[in-house]
Parts: C-alpha cells; sequence; structure tokens
C-alpha cells in the first residue's frame, strides 16, 4: 500500500512539471515568434535604410556635381558679363558716333537740297524772264524749257536764217535783242550755242555740209550776241550739232523745220557746284 501512494505521487509529480515545461515552452515559443517578428520589421528596416542611404549618397553626388557646374557656369556668365559690359560701352560709343554722323549727313543732305531748291528757283525766274521777254513772238517759233537744271531756248531756223544760209535776219536781231536783255541782267551766267540743221545735206562754196552750216550759224548769232547786244564774249561759246540731234522726224517737212534751229543753253558758272550736289546725293555714304 505504502508502494502505492509512493507511485502515485510519482506520477503526480512528474504529470505536473510536465505541464510547467509545456506552458513555459509555449511562452517561449511565443517570445521566440515576436522576437523573430520583431528581427524580420527591423531587417526590413534596416534594408530600407540602406537603400535609402545608397539613393541619397546618389543624390548628394549628383548634386555635388550640379553645384560645381553651377558654379562653372556662374564663374563663365560673370565674364560674359563683364565681357558685354565692355562691348555695351564699345556699343554705346559707337552709336553715339553713329548719331552724330546721321546728323551730319541729314545737316549735308538738306543743304543740298536746299541748294537744289536754289537752282531750280533761279531757272524758274530766269524762265519767266525770257517767256516775258519775247512774249511778242510766235510761240511755235520759240520754246523755253529747263531740263535737268538747265535752261535751254529753242529758236526756229526761220525766225534766223534764210534757208541754206548763216547769214542773221533783220527779225532775227529782234529775238536775239530780247535774249541779250534778259543774259545780260544774269551776268552769273554762261551760255552754249548750239546749230541744228534737218537730214537734208547741202553744199555750196561757202558750206560744206550740215556740220558746217550748223557750226557756222552758231558762231553768227554768238557774234550779234556780242557785236550789236553787248553780252560778254568770255560768257558765250559756240557749238554745232548738225543733224545729230533731232527733236522731230525728218520724214516730214514739219518735223524737219522743228529740228532748223539755234538752241541757246544757258548755264549758270555754279553748274559744277550743282553738278557735285546732284552726285552727292546720289553717293551710297549720304543714301
Amino acid at each position: 500500500m505504502k508502494k502505492v501512494l509512493i507511485l502515485a505521487a510519482c506520477t503526480g509529480l512528474l504529470l505536473t512539471t510536465s505541464c510547467v515545461s509545456k506552458k513555459k515552452y509555449a511562452e517561449l515559443e511565443d517570445k521566440q515568434e515576436k522576437t523573430q517578428d520583431l528581427l524580420n520589421t527591423a531587417t526590413v528596416k534596416l534594408n530600407d535604410c540602406l537603400s535609402e542611404k545608397s539613393a541619397l549618397t546618389a543624390q548628394n553626388s549628383s548634386l555635388k556635381s550640379q553645384v560645381k557646374s553651377l558654379e562653372e557656369t556662374s564663374a563663365s556668365l560673370i565674364k560674359q558679363i563683364g565681357d558685354f559690359t565692355d562691348l555695351t560701352k564699345k556699343g554705346a560709343e559707337n552709336l553715339e558716333k553713329s548719331l552724330e554722323s546721321l546728323k551730319e549727313k541729314d545737316l549735308t543732305i538738306r543743304k543740298l537740297q536746299d541748294a537744289i531748291t536754289r537752282r531750280d528757283s533761279v531757272n524758274l525766274a530766269l524762265v519767266q524772264s525770257l517767256k516775258g521777254a519775247v512774249g511778242s513772238m510766235d510761240d511755235d517759233d520759240i520754246e523755253i524749257s529747263v531740263e535737268k537744271g538747265v535752261v535751254y531756248v529753242n529758236i526756229s531756223d526761220k525766225l534766223l536764217f534764210n534757208s541754206g544760209s548763216y547769214q542773221i535776219t533783220s527779225r532775227a536781231k529782234e529775238v536775239l535783242g530780247k535774249v541779250a536783255k534778259v543774259v545780260n541782267n544774269k551776268p552769273d551766267f554762261e551760255f552754249l550755242v548750239e546749230g541744228h540743221t534737218d537730214t537734208v545735206p547741202i553744199s555750196t562754196n561757202c558750206v560744206k555740209d550740215n556740220w558746217d552750216l550748223s557750226v557756222l550759224r552758231a558762231t553768227a548769232v554768238v557774234r550779234t550776241l556780242q557785236n550789236e547786244f553787248g553780252v560778254e564774249p568770255a560768257r558765250m561759246t559756240a557749238g554745232g550739232r548738225s543733224e545729230y540731234v533731232p527733236i522731230s522726224s525728218n520724214d516730214n517737212a514739219e518735223g524737219r523745220a522743228r529740228n532748223r534751229r539755234t538752241r541757246i543753253v544757258v548755264l549758270p558758272k555754279l553748274d559744277q557746284f550743282y553738278t557735285m550736289i546732284e552726285e552727292g546725293l546720289k553717293d551710297p555714304a549720304i543714301n
């Protein structure tokens, strides 16, 4: 009986010991699982941190590279600004010089235009004077015009000469007297007296051809203006143009009559100056 009780006690003790160990084991196992979870979580976070560190390291390297590039760019821009400032100063100086040059050219153009205007005014006044002086003559026989700043007086052949002759007629002296009156009042003007013929050939003992006739008629007009009306000879030039500068057709009598003429070209002594003005206006530097 005693043995039975001892055996029962040992069995109970063993059962009690076995139950406690399983409970602790379960607790330990639970702690282990939690610890493992914590470890897994820590491992994940560690890996995330390592990845983030790697990314930040790469970003830091990139930012350093960008900072270096920006520093180089900044230095370059500073240099360019300095260069641009120098260029701007030079540009401002050049612009100022250009403006001064333009002002000078503008003043030159205005002076030239004023001179041309004065020339045109003088020519117009001369034309009006001539027209007033010869107003009683037939308009078809005397033509007064201005071309390119020059006054032209065309006097029909029939008013000055007989056919084929270079002797001045009495009526011609009336016409030339009126012309002389106007030009004597304009001492600054010079004259070119031109003889013109038609295409009908001429050949006599005194006249070889139309060249000869045109020159002889021009010298006859110049001689008359000098000897009978006191026009200073140094102001006059005589020239013959023969048949080669027609103003009408030589195919009919009316046209040939218009081509037979004496032309007085009135030239101011300032004609070279006016030519210089016109050429100056064509200068690309002025335009």
